[in-house]
């Protein structure tokens, strides 16, 4: 017991809510101490790593040749296992204060949909980044744990879940998942959206991080009360030289319809399948939406006029999926039914 103890105490476990745009990092007892950009700089030749997180972030689309700046997860998933390898291992560095002596036991959120593959891939990743256990556990339901919702209760709980790579629209009840849809449409997909409505309506090629600095700016999915426009600037498609131009939020309202709807199909999809009592139970309770992108403008109220449900967004939306991961964390012994099964 004392043994035990003793190898907790100096082994700073960790959770991971390990984002396609950004991973948050829980150190058990010491709460979040990090949200860093999931990207990774790295010089083309050696694969040096150069910078990770918010200083390699700065680098996207700024990088002479011989550097590169990678987004290694995409859709949620693991694109470039290298890479995801050295993110991990740079943030668990980052935190661990015992870094010499027992290496740390972590909990990392995926993607609802994930396969055998991936997973072995996020678990392979984890423990060479220097971890001595991993668990896995499903973004949804690590998110209703961490807005609060009974998720052990024989009661329905619903959760849309908006992160940069997936959604995950999710019924769960008595610590597991009934049925889940997981798609492959978040924030990315808006950023992607507006750059080619940009790319289209103005000749106008922009980044990126101008994309999403337009959705956080202006970006909508209700009309708004007072409508804004915002200036940007970018690279003009046929003389190739710097432009400046303006947008409004009706525009990019406009633009990222496409991907709002197939959130909100995903989220009829899910509505049809759940078993009539567990669908009293969301009537009655509300759905809650969390992720960087359920902070999209009047998103809550679109949805909540097209399903007649109380739709609302969780405070600390950005932060649900890592608090869930650091309670499960807290308590892996409570949790344990909430936890992926199989090692593959």
């Amino acid at each position: 017991m004392f043994l035990s103890k003793l190898i907790g105490y100096m082994s700073n476990d960790v959770a991971i809510d390990l984002g396609t745009a950004n991973t948050l990092v829980h150190v058990k007892g010491r709460g979040i101490v990090l949200n860093e950009p999931s990207v990774v700089a790295v010089e083309r030749t050696s694969r040096k790593v150069l910078a990770v997180g918010k200083d390699a972030k700065e680098m996207l689309g700024r990088t002479p040749q011989a550097i590169e700046a990678v987004r290694p997860m995409r859709d949620g998933v693991i694109a470039d296992f290298e890479m995801t390898e050295e993110l991990l291992r740079n943030l668990i560095l980052k935190v661990r204060k015992h870094r010499h002596l027992v290496h740390p036991r972590i909990v990392v959120s995926v993607p609802s949909g994930i396969t055998e593959v991936e997973k072995r891939a996020v678990r392979d990743s984890a423990e060479r980044a220097g971890a001595r256990e991993v668990f896995l556990v499903a973004e949804p339901i690590a998110a209703a744990i961490g807005v609060g919702l009974p998720v052990d209760q024989p009661l329905g709980n619903m959760v849309i879940d908006i992160g940069g790579g997936t959604t995950e629209i999710a019924v769960m009840t008595l610590n597991g998942i009934v049925h889940d849809t997981s798609l492959r449409v978040a924030g990315d997909k808006m950023d992607e959206a507006i750059q080619q409505f940009v790319k289209g309506a103005r000749g106008l090629l922009i980044g990126d991080r101008t994309a999403e600095r337009i959705k956080i700016e202006i970006g909508s999915a209700f009309e708004l009360d007072e409508e804004l426009e915002l200036e940007i600037k970018g690279r003009h498609l046929i003389g190739g030289i710097p432009k400046t131009t303006k947008v409004t939020s009706v525009e990019i309202r406009g633009a990222l319809e496409p991907p709002i709807k197939a959130i909100k199909e995903g989220l009829y999809q899910t509505l049809e399948q759940t078993p009539p009592e567990l669908a009293s139970d969301i009537v009655d309770r509300g759905i809650v939406m969390t992720g960087g992108g359920a902070l999209l403008r009047g998103l809550d109220r679109k949805l909540r006029e097209e399903t007649n449900l109380n739709v609302r967004v969780a405070e600390d939306a950005l932060l649900c999926v890592v608090l869930g991961c650091g309670k499960i964390l807290d308590n892996l012994e409570a949790y344990e039914q909430v936890l992926m099964k199989g090692n593959a």
